[in-house]
């Protein structure tokens, strides 16, 4: 089960594919972050979701919230995929320990070893303002991010 809105987010340490450390309460410490889990890059709906994220990062800006995107594809995969489709917002890997993040959110598919597609949306003190998830065969509606930016400004 994944965490829920309310609760507090787990800090964790992640390489962005450009090779930076994230580390998450530092990054929520300057503004609300939505966390978008996904299986694996390259592939199709996550890179249509990715690819409307990326269209659409104005709506977030707007609101001063950063995209982050996770999966557990190497930081080397994920930086090819982010110049192949242009997107300018962190890819965070969770490479190794496999799917360690992951499994703190609630989102990581053991017999798979990749991870639902899970978005949580954090504020400032890493509460859980907002948490939608949908299996790897099931895309997120967009809809559902422009309600969870709703509840930043609320």
């Amino acid at each position: 089960m994944s965490i829920a809105v309310g609760e507090i987010a787990p800090d964790f340490t992640l390489t962005t594919h450009l090779g930076e450390e994230i580390v998450l309460s530092e990054l929520v410490a300057d503004k609300p972050v939505v966390l978008v889990f996904f299986p694996l890059a390259f592939s199709g709906i996550c890179t249509t979701e990715l690819c409307e994220l990326r269209d659409n990062l104005a709506l977030f800006e707007g609101e001063s919230v950063q995209v982050v995107g996770i999966s557990v594809d190497s930081s080397f995969t994920q930086r090819a995929w982010a110049e192949a489709e242009g997107y300018d917002f962190p890819i965070l890997s969770d490479f190794w320990p496999h799917g360690a993040v992951a499994q703190k959110f609630g989102v990581f598919i053991e017999e798979a070893g990749i991870a639902k597609r899970g978005t949580f949306l954090i504020d400032q003190d890493r509460v859980v303002r907002a948490a939608f998830v949908k299996e790897p065969g099931e895309a997120r509606d967009f809809a559902a991010y422009t309600e969870a930016l709703s509840l930043v400004t609320a």
